[in-house]
C-alpha cells in the first residue's frame, strides 16, 4: 500500500474532503475516493472523517491507496441452477449465500465464476468483473436473476430496468403481524448518515423508492408477504420493511440482533421475474420455488413449533 500525505494550505472556503482529494490525487475518480473514505483509509490529522467534511486551512490529510487487485476472474466449476437459456440470455435461480459477481473480499465462488465456466460468451458491457450481469440480488437473498449473453440483450434489459417495466416479485417473512394486509411504501432511500455501510430512508440525498406489498399469510408473530418492486434501490425491500417496523426475519443489518431461527441470512426470495424478451419482444416470465430452508421454517410457524 502507498500512503500520500497532503497539506490543505491553499484551499477554497468549505472545500469538501472528497472534492479536495479528487483534485489532488491524479488518476482516481471521486467515487473511488469516497469508497476509500468510507473504508477508513483517509485521515484528517489522525481521525477519520466523512466525505462531506469541510476542510480547514492547515489540515493534514493522509490517504492510503490499496495495492491494485488483479481483475482477472477465473472460471470455476460451480453448479448453477439454470431455469431457462437461449442464445441471448440465461435465467438463474441463485441460492442464498452466493455472491453475484466478484468484489472486495469475494473473488471466487461467485455466480460470475460459474458462468464463465458454463458459457462461451457473456455480454461485456459491465467489464471484466461483471460480464453478463444486468442486475443483482443480495448475497443472502435467493431467487431469479437474468444474465445477458450479448451486448444487445444487455442494453435492452438495462433499458427495461431503467424504465421500471420489469416485473419483480419477492417473498419475504417479516417480524410481527402487519396491521393492514396490503400497502405501498413510497420513501426515498440513500446512505445511512450514521453508518455509510447501510442504506436507510432519508430526507436528504435519497432516491425515490417504491415498494408494493401484500400479506400472503399471518402467523402468531410473523407475516409472510409478497413484495413488488416499482424501483430497484440497494436493499430496498429490507430497508422499507424495517421502516414499517417489520424487518425481514434473519436480517441482522436492518432487523433484530437476536433471531429465533438459526439462519445464514434474511428470509427474502426473488420469486418472479418477468420482462420483454430482447429478441422476440414478447413478454416472458420465470419463477423459482422457495428454498427448502424457507419452506421448513414456514411449516414450523404453521404448527407453532
Amino acid at each position: 500500500m502507498d500512503t500520500i500525505n497532503l497539506d490543505a494550505l491553499d484551499i477554497d472556503k468549505d472545500k469538501r474532503l472528497d472534492v479536495f482529494l479528487t483534485e489532488r490525487v491524479e488518476g482516481h475518480s471521486r467515487t473511488y475516493i469516497k469508497k476509500l473514505i468510507e473504508d477508513g483509509l483517509v485521515l484528517v490529522g489522525e481521525k477519520t472523517k466523512k466525505a462531506n467534511y469541510k476542510l480547514n486551512v492547515g489540515d493534514t490529510v493522509s490517504i492510503i491507496l490499496p495495492d491494485p487487485v488483479n481483475l482477472e476472474v477465473k472460471a470455476e466449476d460451480i453448479d448453477i441452477d439454470v431455469i431457462y437459456e437461449d442464445d441471448d440470455l440465461l435465467v438463474i435461480n441463485k441460492p442464498q449465500g452466493m455472491v453475484v459477481h466478484p468484489a472486495h473480499g469475494n473473488y471466487s465462488g461467485t455466480l460470475v465464476n460459474g458462468l464463465l465456466s458454463r458459457c462461451e460468451g457473456l455480454s461485456g458491457i459491465n467489464g471484466v468483473i461483471r460480464p453478463g450481469i444486468v442486475h443483482r440480488i443480495d448475497k443472502d437473498t435467493s431467487g431469479v436473476i437474468v444474465v445477458a449473453k450479448t451486448n444487445e440483450a444487455h442494453m435492452d434489459l438495462s433499458r427495461q430496468l431503467k424504465e421500471h417495466s420489469i416485473n419483480r416479485k419477492y417473498i419475504a417473512l417479516l417480524e410481527g403481524r402487519l396491521k393492514e394486509d396490503r400497502g405501498i411504501v413510497d420513501a426515498p432511500i440513500g446512505r445511512d448518515p450514521k453508518d455509510r455501510k447501510r442504506m436507510a430512508v432519508v430526507s436528504k440525498n435519497g432516491k425515490r423508492a417504491v415498494t408494493h406489498y401484500k400479506a400472503i399469510e399471518f402467523f402468531q408473530a410473523n407475516t409472510l408477504v409478497e413484495a413488488s418492486l416499482e424501483t430497484g434501490r440497494t436493499h430496498q425491500i429490507r430497508v422499507h420493511m424495517a421502516y414499517l417496523g417489520h424487518p425481514v426475519v434473519g436480517d441482522l443489518v436492518y432487523g433484530y440482533k437476536k433471531q429465533r431461527f438459526k439462519l445464514k441470512g434474511q428470509m427474502l426470495h426473488a420469486k418472479i421475474l418477468g420482462f420483454m424478451h430482447p429478441r422476440s419482444g414478447e413478454y416472458v416470465e420465470f419463477s423459482a420455488p422457495l428454498p427448502e430452508y424457507f419452506v421448513n421454517i414456514l411449516e414450523k410457524l404453521k404448527h407453532n413449533i
